[in-house]
């Protein structure tokens, strides 16, 4: 009996150990998702700790100090003067530290001013910010006049930071790098230029430092003086491996990264972490790409958030000219679940043999992403497309009589296409459940197919593709379409896109997340392009001559005739450049 009863308490309390284990696990995912916490590794901490000069009596911040890992390694290291604030309760109770107040930083009232703040604070993209914080924001002062909406939670606990700084004081945070170039973080980005300087940037890229999270990491040192620095320092390390001792011991040492420096970012302008022949490149890439607007078009550039702008003597904006000026873009349709609607050659072998002349008339041509190489593609694959747009089926029974080899393929999957997301509408399970742009890829037009998100780790090419009309797109690719009355021929346009300039601006001014390339339609639009002057006969012909080795290269895919049109842009483009 007292075995049995032995055993009972051991199977209790191992059972009450897994429930607060549990229970422990759903409160900090419930409280990350909240409060957008990732928690620093303590090897991080203490590389931030070593970048931070200052004295043993220097007063110290952390403004969210989440489990505690800077807090810890401060004390280590022997400095004691340290206030640290954080919002989750939960964390606070297991903290042993009694200069912990369990308070938002953003509404604290704080009265004095600290010679170092260090720690990660909490990002969150506004869409993702629970309501109590929202209601926080609107109420604070600070929020209230430099940001707005579009801007992040992350934004705040910089610029607080800085208000809190003494003179000389110094700002070692490790956050995501997006807000260095978006367009909503420009107000924090001319405060920080303003109100001092950066000393060295580490950038992580896709380095997994937080657990659960992949984003583009930096840990930067900003100091707080009316004195600047002319350069900042820019270290590298791209490789994809868990930061060990060994490793932040090379980074340290400035090996197996990429160093050099850069000048004081200005304001209005996006920061780059791109040294400075690079820099040049893009500016140069841009000047050759500009046309000059009188004031009658400033509300018409005002409304690009992507134009690129700026002042000279005579008072008028000068602009680049930019893929949205001469092409239509459309991300692709959305089946749902493409492998129900593929008629793959290999696997659907006998039903591509057997499909009726009604059934063969209810397919579309699609190219997926795998398929796209520069310039051209690899294979089509036909889809069932038996929507409203060209059947007017109404029931299953119909679907069976009129298309059983559809029927054949579509029925087992039933279950999985039903529970697809139904975009607020009901959508047959024979039916793909979005044709977004459906009018433009069905327009009987040639197409430039991209894929919407393109890894760059390892190349230094972007795959642009011509597609002949009747071509559909799915939704890993977009679709460019020539506009009207556009004069530049598609093989320019394909050429110009797959040159090696457009990948240097995109791998530094696109839309980026950590290594990967978006292709969504504002990205694209955004792509500088070179217009011919149609007054200028030797521009005339350069353009007829790359169109014709465009067409060339594609037939007979020999690296010579790639050099020869990349040669021509350079003439073409350099021309501008004085």
């Amino acid at each position: 009996m007292l075995f049995f009863y032995f055993h009972v308490y051991l199977y209790e309390n191992q059972f009450d150990k897994k429930m607060k284990i549990i229970e422990e696990k759903v409160i900090t995912e419930r409280t990350k998702n909240k409060y957008g916490q990732y928690f620093t590794p303590k090897i991080i901490a203490d590389f931030m700790i070593e970048l931070a000069d200052i004295n043993q009596n220097s007063k110290i911040l952390e403004p969210s100090c989440g489990e505690g890992v800077f807090l810890k390694s401060l004390q280590e290291e022997g400095f004691e003067n340290i206030i640290a604030y954080e919002i989750d309760e939960e964390l606070v109770k297991k903290l042993n530290f009694e200069n912990i107040i369990c308070e938002s930083f953003i509404s604290a009232k704080i009265n004095e001013k600290f010679d170092l703040i260090i720690g990660n604070p909490p990002y969150i993209r506004w869409k993702n910010i629970e309501e109590e914080l929202k209601a926080e924001l609107i109420k604070s002062e600070l929020w209230n006049r430099y940001f707005n909406s579009l801007c992040d939670y992350l934004y705040i606990f910089i610029l607080k930071s800085i208000e809190v700084l003494a003179e000389n004081g110094q700002l070692i945070f490790i956050c995501p790098e997006y807000w260095l170039n978006t367009t909503h973080s420009l107000s924090l980005r001319n405060y920080m230029v303003k109100n001092g300087y950066f000393e060295v940037i580490y950038h992580f890229n896709e380095t997994p430092i937080f657990e659960g999270a992949t984003v583009s990491v930096i840990v930067f040192k900003y100091v707080k003086s009316k004195n600047k620095i002319p350069f900042i320092d820019i270290i590298k390390y791209h490789k994809n491996k868990k930061i060990t001792t060994e490793i932040i011991e090379q980074i340290k040492e400035r090996k197996e990264v990429d160093f050099f420096k850069v000048k004081q970012f200005e304001a209005n302008k996006r920061w780059l972490l791109t040294d400075e022949n690079e820099v040049l490149e893009i500016e140069n890439f841009e000047k050759a790409c500009q046309i000059t607007q009188n004031n009658s078009t400033k509300n018409a550039i005002n409304n690009d958030l992507f134009a690129s702008l700026s002042e000279n003597k005579t008072d008028t904006k000068v602009i680049y000219s930019t893929i949205n000026d001469i092409c239509d873009i459309g991300n692709g349709m959305v089946s749902g679940l493409d492998k129900a609607f593929q008629l793959d050659k290999k696997n659907d072998k006998q039903t591509l043999e057997t499909l009726s002349e009604i059934e063969k008339e209810s397919t579309v041509s699609v190219i997926k992403a795998k398929n796209l190489i520069p310039f051209t593609y690899n294979e089509i694959t036909p889809y069932i497309f038996v929507n409203e747009e060209n059947t007017k089926i109404i029931d299953e029974e119909e679907l069976e009589n009129y298309y059983p080899n559809f029927y054949k393929k579509l029925k087992p999957l039933k279950e999985k296409l039903e529970k697809r997301y139904q975009y607020n509408r009901k959508i047959n399970y024979w039916e793909w459940v979005f044709l977004r742009n459906y009018n433009l890829f069905n327009s009987e037009k040639p197409r430039i197919f991209v894929p919407c998100k393109e890894r760059i780790s390892n190349k230094n090419y972007f795959r642009f593709s011509f597609v002949e009309q009747g071509v559909f797109p799915t939704q890993d690719v977009t679709a460019l379409f020539l506009k009207e009355n556009v004069k530049e021929n598609i093989f320019y346009v394909l050429a110009f896109l797959n040159n090696p300039r457009v990948f240097n601006w995109l791998k530094n001014k696109g839309i980026i997340k950590g290594n990967i390339v978006e292709f969504s339609e504002k990205p694209i639009s955004s792509i500088p392009f070179r217009k011919i002057d149609w007054k200028n006969q030797t521009e005339i012909e350069l353009h007829n001559q790359i169109v014709e080795l465009t067409e060339l290269f594609i037939l007979e895919r020999k690296q010579e005739i790639l050099t020869e049109i990349n040669q021509l842009f350079d003439v073409l483009l350099n021309s501008k450049i004085d």
